[in-house]
């Protein structure tokens, strides 16, 4: 039976270190990294702003022709991690819209991997207008 207890310290650490290394490889345009933290698959989603990646051939050609810099990420509104046992976790992120009144929202499911450690197998990001918190 898998095991699904809820966020283990350590686990959690592990992926939050994850997701941070991905965040300033965004803003790096650090393509080794980026390419790193997606599973090399054709099953492979992620869902942006301007971009549909189907398959890791598709986001790897997305993250080639993004401009290095900040990005839309002004500022962190709220993080959220679930790891459900050792090899699965969700990672969720509100966020202020740079330079617009508009609230960001990104969410990735991350795999472990036997071989290949972890990997985000599925990714979005949307926006939303309203009111800022």
């Amino acid at each position: 039976m898998m095991d699904v207890t809820e966020n283990i310290p350590d686990v959690v650490a592990e992926v939050r270190a994850l997701f941070a290394r991905y965040e300033q490889a965004l803003i790096d345009k650090n393509i080794e990294v980026l390419n790193a933290t997606f599973w090399n698959s054709p099953h492979t989603i992620r869902y942006a702003f301007h971009e549909n990646g189907y398959g890791f051939a598709q986001i790897h050609a997305h993250r080639v022709a993004r401009p290095p810099g900040p990005g839309t990420k002004e500022k962190r509104i709220r993080l959220e991690i679930l790891t459900l046992g050792r090899d699965l976790a969700t990672v969720n992120l509100e966020f202020k819209v740079r330079g617009k009144d508009l609230i960001g929202r990104q969410s990735q499911a991350w795999v472990r991997f036997p071989e290949l450690g972890w990997k985000v197998v599925s990714a979005h990001v949307s926006t939303l207008a309203g009111a800022l918190p």
